[in-house]
C-alpha cells in the first residue's frame, strides 16, 4: 500500500506540474512518466486483489524508471556530457530550469528519490512474502 501511495503521489505531482502549472516535460521526463504512471495502476489493482504478482511487475517498471532518473540526474548535474542528451527539439533535458525550494531540489532528483524508494519498498515486500 505504501508503494502504491508513493507512486500515486508521484503521478499526481507530475500531472500537476504539466497540467496545472503548464510546464512542458522534457523527453527524459516523459520516459520517466511512462514508467511511473503504470506503477500506480498496477499496484492499486494488486493491492485491491491482494496479488503479489503486481509487485513483481511494478518492481521491473521501477527499476527501469530508476535507471532513467539516475541518468537524468547525472545529466542535469553535469556529470554526463551534454552531447549524450536524447532531447532534440523542445524542452532541454540537460538545462532543466525548474528548481524547487530556491534551487535546493530539482525535479530529476525527486524522480530519482521516488523510484529509489519504490524499488526498496517493493524489494522488501517481495522478500518478506517469499518466505
Amino acid at each position: 500500500m505504501l508503494a502504491w501511495l508513493l507512486a500515486t503521489v508521484a503521478t499526481l505531482g507530475a500531472m500537476f506540474l504539466g497540467e496545472v502549472m503548464g510546464m512542458t516535460p522534457c523527453v527524459l521526463c516523459w520516459y520517466q512518466r511512462i514508467f511511473m504512471f503504470p506503477i500506480a495502476i498496477v499496484l492499486g489493482i494488486a493491492a485491491y486483489l491482494n496479488d503479489r504478482q503486481g509487485a513483481i511487475y511494478a518492481l521491473w517498471l521501477a527499476l527501469g524508471g530508476l535507471c532513467l532518473a539516475a541518468y537524468h540526474t547525472l545529466l542535469v548535474a553535469g556529470w554526463i556530457p551534454r552531447t549524450w542528451t536524447p532531447c532534440g527539439s523542445g524542452v532541454s533535458c540537460a538545462n532543466q530550469r525548474l528548481d524547487l525550494f530556491n534551487g535546493a531540489v530539482q525535479i530529476p532528483w525527486l524522480s530519482l528519490a521516488a523510484f529509489t524508494v519504490l524499488v526498496l519498498l517493493l524489494f522488501t515486500y517481495l522478500r518478506k512474502t517469499a518466505r
